[in-house]
């Protein structure tokens, strides 16, 4: 089955659309994502394949996709992944949380963490008591893994667990990095939807140390006289 997968990705690839992608995921020298390489499908069509062939796909065939040097063939991984762990059991969930962790380092793009982080390891570290695993991923000092930390924040936010979103960007708000800025942003954003009082107190005791791109994002709801305010206050 895994043969049948990468021979209708390969067969769906377009030249033009991958060199398009490599520019805008900045794979150039010393770009985020150097090295990395595109075959040009889109995610609509990601989705269609790992959507068609997750259930016939064991967890080894999905752990030698997410070995492949091809971005796209590691986005379907993480695809058929969380469509697995969204129809296991607790035990599926388990090995499936599991592999994940062990190759957290080949989630190495925005797009793979955002699609990938709030269904396996935040979903695990909410319902299986796992909070320390997404502590260690942003003391990691990997870019990637920092970002699976704060991304899995959203499924707590989900459930009104607003606390580990605050604990993260406290922890994170130094970073230079503006993929980690961004991240934090979107984070406070998502938190502030259910509980503006508590985004506001946040902002306002850490709005000196608050990079300006985390705070655009943050307040990026608000309505401008308040936006402004903020923006001031920085």
């Amino acid at each position: 089955m895994k043969k049948k997968l990468l021979h209708q990705i390969f067969k769906e690839k377009d030249e033009l659309k991958a060199q398009n992608n490599m520019r805008f995921f900045k794979t150039g020298k010393g770009q985020y994502a150097e090295g990395d390489i595109f075959l040009g499908l889109n995610y609509p069509q990601i989705r269609a394949l790992a959507k068609k062939y997750y259930k016939e796909l064991s967890l080894v065939d999905v752990e030698d996709l997410l070995n492949s040097e091809y971005h796209e063939v590691r986005a379907c991984a993480l695809l058929v992944m969380v469509s697995k762990y969204k129809t296991g059991a607790d035990t599926d969930k388990t090995d499936i949380y599991k592999l994940y962790i062990k190759n957290a380092d080949k989630v190495n793009n925005w797009d793979l963490v955002d699609n990938s982080a709030p269904y396996i390891p935040g979903d695990y570290a909410f319902n299986f008591d796992r909070k320390e695993d997404l502590f260690n991923l942003a003391k990691s000092g990997n870019l990637w893994k920092e970002r699976i930390s704060i991304v899995s924040s959203l499924y707590f936010i989900k459930h009104g667990e607003l606390d580990l979103t605050f604990e993260l960007s406290k922890y994170f708000i130094s970073h230079k990095h503006d993929l980690i800025q961004k991240a934090l942003g979107w984070m406070l954003r998502e938190a502030g939807k259910k509980d503006q009082n508590k985004l506001e107190l946040f902002l306002k005791e850490n709005i000196s140390c608050l990079p300006r791109t985390t705070l655009r994002y943050a307040i990026e709801r608000f309505p401008e006289q308040k936006r402004k305010m903020y923006l001031n206050m920085k």
